[in-house]
Formats: structure tokens, C-alpha cells, sequence
């Protein structure tokens, strides 16, 4: 499994980025796999529905399964969270894991900079992250071509091929 990363600030276009990418990628033949970080309290089923109900009881686990597809929820009680290394350890044998979120790991990332968020650049602080994806080229501080590579957020075919050439095989090695 390679792994690839994706930063940047909220509302800067990483989600929608990724759905873009991920068509692009499968058609070369891969089969990709995310794992995303929220830094909230998510509720992935729905209040009422029978799997939140069961959680709700005090199941550990509630796996769900239908005719297209199947989830399996774990409540942590009061565990630390999974790190990166665990959560891509939960994925089933893909060519590829996307990441979005724990941005403190050490993996390849590219970041998602829109001159409108009016956010600060992230790879500054980031040694991690080996591309830049923007639709504001001009608003870019002077040199950061120089520095890393930048991509048009739009041209999805560039940014997967970058994100393959870019992926790591063993980002968690001693």
C-alpha cells in the first residue's frame, strides 16, 4: 500500500479535490482507499436508525452490511483515538490510501492553498509537503515555484499523476 497526503485550511477545497482525484486514479487501474481525521465528534448512522440505536445501547462494534455495502462502526470508550499507522492497518489490501487530516504524520502531502480562505501557506511549517494545488497562482508569495512544486487545482490529470509519483510505499518505517 502507497499512502499520499492532502493539507490545508478548512474550506480550501481538499474534500472536493480528492472526490475529484479519486475517478482519475481508479481509471489507471488503482484501487484506492481513504482515510479521513475529523477533529469532531462524527456520528457516522443516524439517531433512530437500528446501528445507532445498538451503539447507543453500549455495543463496542454495530457492523452493518446490505447488498452494496457494509460498515463497521467501534465506539472507543474512553480509548485514545486511532493513530495513522492504525487507522490505514484497518484498510482491506489497496494500491493507494488517500489521507486527509492528521497533518502531523510524516507523509508526502500536497497542499490545497486558495488566496481566498486568507490563510497563511502551510508547507512553511511543513516539511512534509511536497506540492502545492491552487487556483491563485498570483497571490503565491514570490519563490514558492522555486521551492516546491505548483499545481492548478483544476487539472485534476496532473494532480493525480503527482499524487502517484509522489505516494510513499512505507511511510511508517523504523
Amino acid at each position: 500500500m502507497r499512502v499520499f497526503g492532502f493539507a490545508g485550511w478548512s474550506g480550501s477545497g481538499k474534500t472536493t479535490l480528492i472526490e475529484q482525484v479519486i475517478p482519475c486514479l481508479v481509471k489507471r487501474g488503482l484501487v484506492v482507499s481513504l482515510v479521513k481525521h475529523a477533529h469532531h465528534t462524527a456520528d457516522f448512522d443516524l439517531p433512530g436508525k437500528d446501528s445507532y440505536r445498538h451503539r447507543r445501547a453500549g455495543c463496542r462494534e454495530v457492523l452493518v452490511t446490505s447488498a452494496t455495502r457494509w460498515a463497521l462502526m467501534h465506539e472507543l470508550r474512553g480509548e485514545p483515538e486511532l493513530g495513522l499507522e492504525e487507522a490505514l492497518g484497518k484498510l482491506a489490501p489497496c494500491d493507494l490510501a488517500l489521507v486527509e487530516g492528521y497533518k502531523a504524520y510524516p507523509i508526502p502531502k500536497l497542499e490545497i492553498w486558495r488566496g481566498s480562505v486568507g490563510k497563511s501557506l502551510l508547507h512553511q511549517k511543513d516539511a512534509n509537503i511536497v506540492g502545492i494545488a491552487t487556483d491563485s497562482l498570483a497571490a503565491l508569495p514570490p519563490g514558492t515555484a522555486q521551492r516546491l512544486p505548483v499545481l492548478r487545482l483544476l487539472d485534476i490529470d496532473a494532480v493525480a499523476t503527482f499524487v502517484i509519483a509522489n505516494a510513499t510505499d512505507r511511510p511508517f518505517a523504523d
